[in-house]
């Protein structure tokens, strides 16, 4: 999964949103790391959706123009669940080599 797709999973965990709101939400959570490109947020939504992961929420008309909301499905949260462990373990891996190298900094000493 990839890290766009992870953020995106994450902000629609929170709250159903648009996609203007999936964007600003996933450059929030990652401090401006991940920016969504339109083609690039609709193919993911598209994917989650037609995977079952995702499910259209409601639409409503703001200044014009149609907003579609989104929402996570049961199946879409339970990924989530399942690729942050999968996440966390890697980095508890990583971490335990880094901190044996003295390149990560002990758990006392918060991560760098």
């Amino acid at each position: 999964m990839s890290e766009q797709t992870f953020l995106m999973l994450v902000a629609l965990e929170e709250e159903p949103r648009h996609g203007y709101g999936v964007v600003q939400r996933v450059l929030e959570m990652s401090e401006g790391r991940v920016r969504l490109r339109v083609g690039t947020l609709y193919g993911v939504l598209d994917r989650l959706v037609a995977d079952g992961w995702a499910e259209h929420d409601r639409e409503e008309i703001h200044q014009g123009r149609l907003r579609r909301y989104y929402r996570l499905t049961g199946a879409g949260s339970a990924a989530l669940v399942e690729q942050t462990r999968r996440l966390a373990a890697n980095v508890d891996a990583a971490s335990t080599v880094l901190r044996a190298r003295g390149q990560w900094p002990r758990a006392t000493e918060g991560r760098a």
